[in-house]
């Protein structure tokens, strides 16, 4: 590129030009050899070297030329060098090459320089501090369009007033202090750019040397960033506001100082500077905004009242009220004429907001109060509807930030996921709950919708009151999550801070797992696949006996249910533990509903006795005292509830026979022998074959408990000779069998049993017998034998508490072959639901005494009796032979006359 210096004075001074606005720019007198303009005198003074070079690069040397009375801050070379350090355009400008400089690079040039220079020569140089203001010949445009090397219009290049302050230029302070002039001072004339040269007179103007660069004001954005006492306003400025900042026009600003924000509380503070204050941040900067047609400086309301409308469409007065004191609506005025680039800024006092311009939200009080997180998590989920509705009344569960980062993301669900929709709809409770209306025990609907509960889901409440009397010494617990420091009522929400993330009821299963004493009933779930089901079915209410059901109900029954064998009857007795709907405890207890239906098809009885109303269930099935207590335990789950019972419940589709359990007591051989003593039909539950034996006696296939001995009770059974005597064979089976007479049924009294048997006494547990001390049972075997009755000893001592049955009267060697220990036991439903099996560890042979065992005794007595009848006559004999034999004596002479007399 050729320097312009080198083009000839008379032909630049020929070249048209545009004059700024607001001074007529007249065009030059034809300039001579003997003119000493502006050019000759940066030329002429090597400190503006570095200047002029730019002045070249810039092509202002035509514009510079053409001017008539202008006034020039030039930076001297020591400016310029440490100001490129910092700015890479003006480095480039001076590097050799200036062809990259491209067209937008040079109107940036061209407006940096324009900031020096005036369309006047200052009538007056400042001598006092206060400042005097000038328009410079910089009217600030966009310079960020992409880069063209195609070249302006014309030379000389002269300012277009219509740029981002409209038709006005931009100003720039001069002030007098330290004995010296500075420019680009603030409106207190402080700050600035040192004049440090003595001012040269031209012929077209008049040159001030700097030792500093003129910055031109920033955008609005820029400059409150760099105000001293706007940091909150730049702190709570979001990228859209500083958009907005940075690209709107002729924009006059009334901004509250720092210490306008402190008048607002705390929460509202935490709330602005979120991320969720963008609507309400952009209403107050609305509000504090003129609308942008033309750009306010002081000048335009110092001397009379004026009304400016802001963008929000407020009104704001601007009252002089006396010297240098203006009002500006609620506020006062406190910096006037802060520059920038696209408009002016004034600082004000108090913040412009009238009351109820801003609405108050429970985002926002949740905000301000620490639980920007929580916030956080119900935007990724778009549940804001919740915390947006100022009218609309909510309990809010809301965990402090704290709280969140104690437990971790990794804790909670994936932003922006279903599941954490779910957790964080479970932490609002429709209404207002203050903790005067909630009560220990009592369920709330949450906002949870659950489809497996066709309506909302609840929540369970625990109330701890420590003093009655006062209301706040409550100590409340939702879903298990304590309240942390007093609650808050906000208009139409109460927000509590709860120590812990709630987390909503999960599956039945997943709500079950953890309660150990309820892990066998939960195994047979599983070994039963009904685990999915039952997570599936909508609106059920599951009834879960503890492990002690299992033992109570006789672990021959347990055994058999959870066998991998008896999956159907397992799955039916499962069925039948789960109710059709919802039964919350309290609606349960107080209700009068009588039965309910079941998953497996018939239905519960349900009986409420005493005052209390104590719930009892009684199966379809079982036998007649079947019954369990219910304990109300509201553990909630997606699809419904479960409660504790006592007892197991056996539905009236599950047939406990004989036979299905003595192969839980590990009875095969029993079977075996059964079948082949021809009681096969007892296994079953079945009537005697017709024309037998049995069938004359008038037997029937149910109420029979059968003692049976283990398999391992056989090994020293030699079984090959024992089935090949049938007659033995069916002796000993007939042992072991006890005619059960039936219990009362659930209608009324049963029939009674034959005349052979002994009645028994109602059953008072799930044992097929009573098993207490000395109690005598009659068993098939006595319609034959004196020795056919069986007895129940309960053993004291190291082995108290065990129970050992023996056959009566049995004499044998230590009782080894006539008693056995009981292991366990079993009832059976068939039939009337009498009897059932006890299992022993010993088989109990038939007794059948010796000649010696049964006549030895009666002859021994009779011998002894004739032995002791001829001992006695012998005795008497032998005394009355002795007093017959006997000597007598007489006085001698007999009895005289005289002795008569006397």
């Amino acid at each position: 590129m050729r320097p312009l210096a080198c083009i000839p004075l008379g032909l630049l001074a020929s070249f048209p030009f545009v004059a700024p606005a607001q001074l007529p720019l007249h065009h030059a007198s034809v300039p001579t050899t003997q003119s000493f303009t502006l050019i000759e005198a940066l030329s002429a003074d090597p400190d503006y070297l570095s200047l002029l070079k730019l002045v070249q690069r810039a092509k202002l040397v035509p514009t510079l030329t053409a001017l008539n009375d202008s006034t020039f801050f030039a930076p001297t070379n020591d400016a310029i060098k440490r100001h490129v350090s910092s700015n890479l355009l003006w480095k480039r400008a001076l590097d050799d090459d200036g062809s990259r400089l491209t067209d937008n690079l040079h109107l940036r040039l061209r407006q940096e320089l324009f900031y020096h220079l005036l369309n006047y020569t200052l009538p007056i140089i400042p001598t006092e501090q206060t400042p005097q203001q000038h328009k410079t010949l910089l009217y600030p445009r966009d310079t960020t369009e992409p880069p063209t090397q195609l070249p302006p219009p014309y030379p000389p290049w002269m300012p277009i007033p219509n740029g981002t302050l409209g038709e006005e230029p931009q100003r720039l302070r001069l002030s007098y202090r330290d004995e010296a002039v500075w420019a680009g001072v603030d409106a207190s004339g402080n700050r600035g750019v040192k004049v440090v040269k003595d001012q040269v007179k031209t012929s077209n103007g008049l040159l001030l040397g700097l030792d500093e660069v003129l910055e031109m004001p920033p955008d609005l954005a820029t400059v409150i960033s760099r105000h001293p006492r706007l940091s909150y306003f730049s702190k709570i400025l979001t990228p859209e506001l500083t958009r907005f900042l940075n690209s709107t026009p002729t924009l006059t600003l009334f901004l509250p100082e720092d210490d306008a924000w402190q008048t607002l509380p705390s929460w509202e503070r935490v709330y602005l500077e979120s991320e969720f204050a963008s609507d309400d941040l952009l209403q107050i900067l609305n509000l504090h905004a003129v609308v942008p047609k033309e750009v306010k400086w002081s000048d335009s309301f110092t001397e009379q009242a004026v009304n400016f409308t802001t963008i929000h469409g407020r009104t704001l007065e601007i009252v002089p009220v006396e010297e240098n004191k203006i009002k500006v609506s609620e506020g006062e005025l406190v910096e006037r004429d802060v520059y920038a680039s696209n408009g002016v800024l004034h600082t004000v006092s108090s913040l412009l907001v009238p009351p109820g311009a801003l609405r108050l939200t429970p985002e926002k009080y949740l905000l301000g109060l620490n639980c920007t997180e929580f916030v956080s998590l119900i935007h990724s989920v778009n549940l804001t509807h919740l915390i947006n509705d100022p009218e609309t009344q909510y309990t809010i569960l809301a965990p402090r930030d704290d709280v969140l980062k104690l437990f971790g993301h990794h804790e909670l669900p994936h932003r922006g996921s279903e599941e954490l929709k779910r957790v964080l709809e479970y932490h609002f409770i429709p209404g207002k709950w203050a903790p005067k209306k909630l009560q220990d025990g009592m369920l709330v609907e949450t906002a949870l919708e659950e489809p497996g509960l066709a309506g909302r889901q609840v929540m369970t409440i625990e109330v701890t009151d420590e003093d009655k009397k006062k209301v706040d010494s409550k100590a409340i617990r939702f879903a298990g999550a304590g309240v942390m420091g007093d609650y808050m009522e906000i208009n139409n929400t109460i927000i509590y801070f709860v120590s812990r993330p709630l987390v909503p009821p999960g599956d039945v299963m997943e709500t079950a797992l953890p309660n150990l004493e309820l892990s066998t009933f939960i195994a047979g779930i599983f070994s039963t696949n009904l685990a999915e089901t039952l997570k599936a079915t909508p609106r059920t209410t599951l009834l879960m006996p503890p492990n002690g059901a299992f033992r109570r109900l006789g672990m021959l029954v347990s055994n058999h249910l959870l066998a991998s064998s008896s999956k159907a009857d397992l799955e039916r007795v499962i069925r039948h533990h789960a109710l059709v709907g919802v039964e919350y405890a309290e609606p349960l207890i107080g209700g009068s509903q009588r039965t309910f239906a079941t998953l497996e098809g018939s239905d519960l009885h349900v009986e409420r006795r005493g005052a209390n109303r104590t719930i009892f269930f009684t199966p379809s099935g079982g036998w007649a005292d079947m019954q369990a207590e219910l304990y109300p335990r509201n553990m909630l789950t997606q699809t419904g509830v479960i409660h504790e019972i006592s007892d197991i419940m056996i539905p009236r589709s599950v047939q406990l026979t004989v036979g299905k359990l003595v192969k839980a007591a590990k009875g095969t051989t029993m079977t075996t022998m059964m079948v082949k003593a021809g009681f096969g039909w007892i296994l079953n539950g079945t009537a005697p074959p017709e024309g037998s034996h049995w069938a004359e006696m008038g037997l029937k296939g149910s109420g029979w408990t059968l003692l049976c001995p283990t398999d391992d009770a056989f090994k020293q059974i030699n079984l090959t000779d024992l089935y090949a005597n049938e007659e033995r064979l069916q002796a000993i089976v007939a042992q072991h069998l006890i005619p059960t007479p039936s219990p009362p049924s659930r209608d009324g009294p049963s029939p009674s049993s034959p005349a052979t048997f002994a009645v028994l006494d109602t059953l008072s547990s799930n044992r097929p017998l009573p098993l207490e001390d000395s109690a005598t049972y009659a068993t098939l075997q006595s319609l034959g034998s004196a020795y056919g009755d069986v007895l129940v000893r309960v053993l004291d001592g190291a082995d108290a508490g065990a129970v050992v049955v023996g056959i009566k009267g049995a004499r044998g060697r230590d009782g080894a072959r006539d008693w056995a220990r009981v292991l366990d036991w079993g009832r059976s439903t068939t039939g009337d639901g009498s009897g059932g099996v006890v299992q022993v560890d010993r088989l109990l042979v038939p007794y059948t005494p010796t000649w010696y065992e049964e006549y030895g005794a009666p002859v021994g007595v009779g011998v002894g009796g004739v032995v002791l009848i001829v001992l006695f006559f012998l005795g008497v004999r032998w005394v009355w032979r002795r007093d017959t034999t006997e000597a007598t004596y007489e006085p001698v002479g007999g009895f005289g006359h005289d002795d008569a007399e006397e």
